[in-house]
């Protein structure tokens, strides 16, 4: 079955999908995005991911295109009709089509694109990965999820060529604000939960909203504050999250091994936690379904 794509109302062949060349996501970088896991069917994290595309709009003064409730029956009809048992729903939210010009377009309509696609996720068990570290050249407002993702790819870019699976951005005064796509989370020595604020310098990850509230759950202390690259190399565990890894260990920083490439106990704990709420979902839905 060839996959299908959600563009302004009509659901398309993914080949023949396209947005107009004058749209300002496509000139500008002008909208923003989200992406939602889909594990056994579900849409994992819903309500806060469909929360923040409504704060990141906002921040940007563009206008949801559709009632919320219409663009849930989206996102699950585009599960059903890529076939999408687990993987990854994509949307993308501009400011629309104008001809172009800096300030914003009086009469543009936003354009919403939707897409869908298998991606198989890692288990339970998994082995810790690497990570690197690079400057962190984004713009300010790194809360706002934007399509301008040019630093990140150019980070991603850099890691690959490392060989390691994620690169941790370094601000100016030396700490790690966050993944190039992902947050990042380091365990003391103390054993205390270490990830940095969610203001402006970071994404208030869903997933990581997620992990703090497993965290409490789970009896672990935990701060929201800013740790250096060095304090990160001599930590007890370190972990990436996001909605495609869910809890991800990580075992060498700029080739500065911190364990043995094994998931640690805490980060174990918290990966478990994700998957027990997944799969308590999972089996909630198909039980409403028989009823």
């Amino acid at each position: 079955m060839s996959r299908i794509a959600y563009v302004n109302g009509r659901y398309l062949p993914h080949a023949d999908a396209s947005v107009h060349v004058e749209d300002r996501g496509f000139q500008f970088a002008d909208g923003v995005y989200e992406v939602i896991a889909v594990y056994k069917d579900q849409l994992i994290d819903e309500k806060g991911h469909l929360d923040r595309l409504e704060r990141s709009l906002a921040e940007l003064r563009i206008a949801m295109p559709l009632a919320r409730t219409a663009l849930a029956q989206i996102l699950r009809r585009m599960v059903r009709l890529n076939l999408v048992r687990e993987g990854l729903v994509y949307m993308q939210v501009t400011r629309g089509v104008s001809p172009r010009d800096f300030p914003f377009p009086y009469a543009a309509m936003p354009t919403i694109v939707v897409t869908a696609r298998n991606k198989a996720f890692p288990g339970r068990e998994v082995k810790a990965a690497t990570v690197i570290t690079t400057p962190d050249q984004r713009w300010a407002r790194r809360d706002i999820k934007s399509v301008a993702l040019l630093p990140a790819a150019l980070a991603k870019q850099k890691a690959r060529e490392a060989g390691a699976f994620e690169a941790w951005q370094v601000d100016g005064d030396g700490f790690v604000t966050e993944g190039a796509s992902s947050n990042a989370w380091i365990v003391t020595k103390e054993n205390v939960i270490v990830t940095r604020a969610a203001d402006h310098n970071i994404l208030r990850g869903i997933t990581r909203m997620a992990i703090l509230d497993f965290a409490r759950e789970n009896g672990f202390k935990y701060e929201e504050r800013a740790f250096s690259v060095e304090e990160a190399q001599n930590a007890r565990e370190a972990f990436v999250s996001s909605a495609s890894t869910f809890v991800m260990p990580i075992w060498k920083i700029d080739n500065v091994a911190i364990s043995n490439g094994e998931m640690g106990p805490v980060a174990k704990t918290l990966r478990d936690a994700y998957f027990d709420a997944m799969d308590q979902l999972a089996n909630d839905a198909k039980s409403k379904s028989k009823s």
